[in-house]
């Protein structure tokens, strides 16, 4: 019990960074990212690095992944045939004014824990706005597992059986749906393996979004350092043509 107390009071304490500072919020891609179980995962090939003969240093890689892994886009076509692709995407929807919904403390007590539309009421009227025209990132505490492939995805298997195993916070259907229909957000982030919640089966938080045009971006990193207002998130992902996501990098520079 004191050890569950301790837990919530250390992921409820969220430091937020000095005013004018930037923010990176990506994993970095290498061996260790982690992707779906179901996914290869990035593939990194060095090139012949080193001096020429002419006498300059030269370096070349290569590298192989999937759309949908490490800190990633999911773009509206991810879950909706006639949804945007990764290059349809307005910047207008990938940049501007962030909000963060810590729910770390309810995760804490339940790991598949789903944000409510609840959790987004109380947000707003603790902080006196409405969720409109902002990027809205959702912080569970799970970047803090992310060194820790089985913690972060509550399984360590891969393949097609692993994902009956997975177990990790998301967004609730009705949190999705409320904010498609009665909000108005540019985009939604997580710090999650899915913006649905590991044990989801008919991904419904996903289908809400992606139905509705909102980007999504999963596995962010560092929103400990955000405070629940007053940062300005850029999220700039690979631009695939006819993509349904991909690697993503996002920033913010707290005001």
């Amino acid at each position: 019990m004191i050890a569950a107390t301790l837990a919530v009071a250390f992921l409820g304490m969220a430091t937020a960074a000095e005013p004018g500072t930037w923010l990176d919020l990506t994993h970095s891609f290498d061996a260790a990212t982690i992707y779906w179980p179901t996914e290869k995962g990035f593939q990194f090939d060095s090139g012949s690095n080193g001096p020429t003969a002419k006498g300059y240093y030269y370096a070349a890689n290569r590298f192989t992944t999937a759309e949908h892994g490490g800190t990633h886009l999911d773009a509206p076509r991810h879950f909706s045939a006639t949804g945007q692709t990764s290059d349809a995407i307005p910047i207008d929807r990938l940049v501007g004014d962030a909000v963060v919904i810590d729910v770390a403390q309810q995760c804490v007590a339940d790991p598949a824990y789903e944000v409510s539309p609840d959790d987004l009421v109380a947000w707003e009227v603790a902080h006196g706005r409405q969720l409109v025209d902002v990027i809205v990132l959702v912080r569970t505490g799970w970047a803090a597992k992310w060194a820790d492939r089985t913690a972060y995805l509550g399984t360590s298997a891969t393949g097609p059986a692993a994902v009956a195993k997975l177990r990790f916070p998301g967004v609730s259907p009705l949190a999705a749906k409320w904010l498609v229909e009665q909000r108005r957000i540019k985009a939604i982030g997580i710090d999650t393996a899915s913006i649905d919640h590991g044990p989801s089966t008919l991904f419904a938080a996903h289908v809400a979004f992606c139905g509705a045009d909102v980007p999504i971006f999963e596995n962010v990193a560092s929103l400990d350092q955000l405070p629940d207002t007053g940062a300005f998130v850029a999220a700039l992902p690979m631009k695939i043509a006819g993509g349904s996501g991909g690697p993503l990098r996002i920033v913010a520079r707290v005001e």
